[in-house]
């Protein structure tokens, strides 16, 4: 054997020997290090996971807050739009009653001026009726003719809703009545209308005229001359 075939080879010489030796090498790594690579890798992405969820948990928290209060307001303003609501239906029915109220009153009053300047010509129509007393054929049939105006006057105002006062034999009320004469009698209780002077007329509730009466009041005894001899005696004593 010659020297070049004794001399031993040399790693660098020969690249198998250099990639089994690095392989030799990484293979006897300890189990136990590589363990630890790997549990320090899932603990880094678990709390990695962990602070992301905690990040998605907070802005979760947030926005419900956000929601929450956003419907606080909106519920704030749905209330006060209630009220308002409420106040203006309010104010409205006030204002369709008092309207409606007034326009009643601005109804009855007017029929009350039209028809109080027509009772006067009622009045006279009813004079005439029982003071005069037709005798011939002409007089009657002109009585017959005003008479048939004055009924038609009358059904006219009943349609308006025109009543005519019926006072005789009631107490006297000033709330409809007016005492013109006062009569001594013992026909009648105290304070009763005897006889209506002037006919009274009310419009509904509304009273367009009262009625002009004579009311009865208490009779003064009457004192006879014995009585007033007697009386005399008792003075002198």
């Amino acid at each position: 054997m010659s020297e070049e075939q004794k001399q031993p080879e040399n790693p660098v010489d020969n690249p198998e020997v250099v990639v089994e030796t690095s392989l030799e090498d990484h293979d006897s790594v300890p189990e136990s290090a590589v363990e630890l690579d790997e549990d320090t890798e899932i603990n880094l992405e678990t709390d990695s996971q962990t602070a992301e969820n905690e990040e998605i948990f907070a802005a979760f928290q947030q926005e419900n807050a956000n929601l929450k209060k956003l419907l606080d307001d909106k519920s704030q303003q749905a209330d006060l739009a209630k009220a308002q609501y409420a106040r203006l239906a309010a104010d409205f029915e006030n204002f369709r009653r008092r309207t409606t109220k007034e326009k009643e009153n601005l109804e009855v009053q007017t029929k009350k001026n039209v028809i109080s300047e027509l009772l006067p010509v009622i009045d006279n129509f009813e004079r005439a009726r029982m003071q005069l007393k037709p005798e011939s054929e002409g007089e009657k049939t002109i009585h017959s003719s005003y008479q048939g105006v004055y009924k038609t006057l009358v059904e006219c105002l009943k349609k308006m809703g025109v009543s005519a006062m019926r006072p005789e034999g009631q107490e006297f009320d000033p709330n409809y009545h007016e005492a013109m004469l006062r009569e001594p009698t013992n026909e009648y209780p105290e304070g009763t209308v005897i006889e209506q002077l002037m006919r009274g007329y009310t419009i509904g509730e509304t009273i367009l005229r009262h009625a002009m009466v004579k009311v009865a009041v208490p009779q003064e005894p009457v004192i006879t001359s014995e009585q007033k001899t007697t009386e005399n005696e008792e003075n002198d004593h």
